[in-house]
């Protein structure tokens, strides 16, 4: 069966009213749930596993592909009008995405994020079309020193996160890798840095340390800044609709973010969260202005949200293909595959072909519904920051106590909370910026792993790093990317200096 067929056979499965009801299902409860702290997509599918004993394994599978995509997403939505991200993968979301709603563009900024989530999701649908057979040969041949070369390439563009000392964003970082090796350590089972504190065992969940850099640190903000008036702007939607200026400045980033999304997202491991990131330095990289992000750039929005969506399909190319889950929440949707007595891998295209286009086909219909369903509610949703300042800094800390103490119902995560909301507070009030501790938090325990595997597998020789083309090209572009900037910076300022 050629893939034109088997796309025609899946529509027959997502267009059939079961089909429909059940991708509807998904997705309106995956936005509901990405819109909320704490609960992402992970916990959903989690919990509706068991409610799909019994169903047909097609509809159950694409209710449940509905949710993954659908929190994505929703995820947009706190990160944008409360900057409490509802997901890991909306953080990057946030950056702009938030100060366009502090300066009375709530509506524009919501409308940019659904319009680009859509187009990311739909071009990564056709790609996963196109190419799962194909990426997953790809996704294979990445190791532990081409994981290793890969981070190490985010990590270079960590002085593009900065918002003025690139030596506070390296502080920054190097903070953030500090955070991440607390607890067991995966390879030899040995305590770090956890101080005879069995709560410390586990280290820190990403959410925890997200809500408070970022959401608790913002209400302190507030309450600091509770008498400033033009603050009062935030609380005004603004128009929904776009120029064909803003369509012109979205056009680049969502359509090279949605590959590089996709790209990203059939690598195991890295996922939407990374996607986002990578995707967001990527634009600021080639920006001519890239001073204007983080103070409210269509582009720093656009890149982010689109990358992220299509990282979810991407996430999809390992599992249907091999069997691989490539990120967590497609850890769980391995279970429910097994569970609805399903095994996803090479034989699943010729021998269950109604359930590996059935989920491909339904995402093109989930992606047309979530843009249905997400416009028009943008008046509603923004209404948010109509809420008195008072009772809006309550709901914030409300949503961000109850999210982090459903992923573990410890309390001891609250108090974490508390301490890096505080943290976080510092680093405004001293101008740290915190995309580089959060870039340095998710990046740092992967690149550490994937080292120590390429030196158990090569008995200690750094060679294994050079010794291969795809490692060895990661490395020169990690390379180019960290020290070309800094020599233009040097040129620029001996320039000037001679004027």
């Amino acid at each position: 069966m050629d893939s034109f067929q088997g796309l025609l056979s899946g529509f027959q499965v997502a267009l059939s009213f079961e089909g429909i009801m059940f991708v509807l299902i998904g997705v309106v409860v995956g936005t509901l749930i990405g819109m909320m702290p704490g609960l992402g997509p992970i916990s959903a599918i989690a919990i509706m596993i068991p409610l799909t004993y019994g169903m047909n394994p097609a509809p159950a599978l694409v209710m449940m592909a509905g949710v993954y995509y659908g929190a994505v997403f929703g995820g947009s939505t706190s990160s944008i009008l409360l900057n409490a991200p509802g997901i890991s993968g909306t953080v990057a979301s946030s950056f702009d995405g938030y100060p366009m709603a502090q300066k009375g563009q709530a509506g524009k900024a919501l409308a940019i994020a659904a319009i680009s989530s859509f187009i990311g999701g739909t071009v990564s649908v056709l790609l996963l079309m196109l190419l799962a057979p194909a990426l997953s040969s790809v996704a294979i041949s990445f190791g532990p020193p081409a994981y290793f070369a890969l981070m190490l390439m985010g990590l270079t563009a960590i002085s593009s996160l900065s918002e003025g000392s690139t030596t506070k964003a390296l502080i920054s970082a190097v903070t953030g890798f500090m955070v991440v090796t607390i607890g067991i350590d995966p390879q030899t089972g040995t305590q770090r840095f956890t101080f005879g504190n069995v709560n410390l065992l586990d280290g820190f969940d990403f959410l925890i340390i997200a809500l408070g850099l970022f959401a608790i640190a913002e209400v302190c903000m507030l309450v600091l800044n509770r008498k400033n008036r033009s603050l009062s702007d935030s609380q005004k939607l603004g128009s929904l609709k776009l120029s064909k200026a803003d369509f012109k400045e979205m056009s680049g980033p969502v359509s090279r973010q949605s590959f590089v999304g996709f790209i990203l997202g059939v690598l195991p491991g890295a996922g939407a969260t990374i996607a986002s990131f990578i995707s967001y330095i990527f634009e600021k990289k080639l920006s001519k202005n890239p001073e204007e992000f983080g103070k409210g750039s269509i582009k720093g929005l656009a890149a982010p949200e689109s990358s992220n969506n299509a990282a979810t399909s991407g996430a999809f190319v390992p599992l249907l293909s091999l069997g691989i889950p490539g990120s967590g929440t497609t850890a769980v949707m391995l279970g429910a595959f097994l569970v609805l007595g399903v095994q996803p891998g090479p034989l699943l295209m010729a021998d269950r072909p109604e359930i590996f286009w059935g989920i491909i086909a339904s995402m093109y219909i989930g992606n047309v519904f979530l843009l249905v369903l997400n416009l028009p509610l943008i008046p509603y949703l923004a209404k948010i920051l109509s809420i008195p300042r008072p009772l809006l800094i309550s709901l914030v800390i409300t949503f961000s106590l109850v999210g982090v103490y459903s992923i573990s119902f410890n309390v001891f995560d609250l108090y974490m909370l508390l301490v890096f909301g505080i943290i976080g507070f510092l680093m405004r009030i001293y101008s740290f910026p915190a995309p580089p501790f959060i870039l340095a938090f998710i990046l740092g325990g992967m690149m550490e792993q994937s080292f120590r595997q390429s030196m158990t597998i090569s008995n200690g020789n750094f060679n294994i790093f050079v010794s291969s083309p795809l490692p060895l090209t990661l490395l020169i572009i990690a390379f180019l990317s960290f020290s070309v900037p800094g020599i233009l910076n040097w040129r620029r300022n001996r320039k000037n200096a001679k004027v």
